[in-house]
């Protein structure tokens, strides 16, 4: 499959989740992003390598990093390579010149391995399509996902309360969770409109 490079592109408090953190991946060469919502100790780690700052203590991906540079070993690139009822699975791809090895790891803890070894982010197509979200010129649509199953459709308790509001409601509130750049609101409200087109 082609691999689809990704960059950080945003990284803000969660408006649904408490403690937790939307980070926002955006693709290269395209207008989609993907948002993933993550822990508060993997966003402080995320957001301290990207601001350059310098922790009194090393944190744990920065533990990673001087084990992996002691024993010559690379991150070469991060995959995002699986989205399972809503949780996705990441890949380090890592070599010390001799032979290459792909260790399991949540998305989290890969993309602040990644900022880290300063290394690229990747993605498959079937991953955007199902759960990314894609800005056209100014305006901001929702992509179908085209690739599930009925069955790996979002259930109606999972929609965050949009279940009672009409379609035009949902087209416009999803406007307005875009426009505020609100990606985490934006990806149910998606979800909520893909479940009622499958019905």
């Amino acid at each position: 499959m082609k691999k689809i490079k990704l960059d950080i592109v945003g990284l803000s408090y969660s408006q649904t989740q408490s403690g937790a953190y939307a980070l926002v991946l955006g693709e290269v060469s395209g207008r989609r992003r993907l948002p993933i919502i993550i822990g508060s100790f993997e966003a402080q780690a995320i957001a301290i390598e990207i601001e350059k700052m310098t922790p009194s203590r090393p944190l744990t991906h920065d533990l990673f990093k001087s084990l992996g540079q002691a024993y010559h070993i690379n991150v070469q690139e991060i995959i995002i390579y699986n989205l399972v009822d809503g949780i996705f699975y990441s890949k380090l791809i890592c070599s010390d010149g001799k032979k290459v090895i792909e260790i399991d790891a949540r998305t989290s803890d890969a993309i602040a391995v990644a900022v880290r070894f300063d290394c690229p982010i990747y993605t498959y197509e079937f991953i955007l399509s199902s759960a990314g979200i894609v800005i056209e010129g100014n305006d901001f649509v929702y992509l179908e996902n085209i690739n599930e199953t009925p069955e790996e459709k979002t259930p109606a308790s999972a929609s965050g309360g949009f279940t009672a509001l009409s379609v035009d409601e949902l087209k416009s509130k999803l406007q307005e969770a875009l426009a505020e750049e609100s990606y985490e609101k934006a990806a149910k409200i998606r979800d909520e409109l893909n479940r009622r087109k499958a019905s």
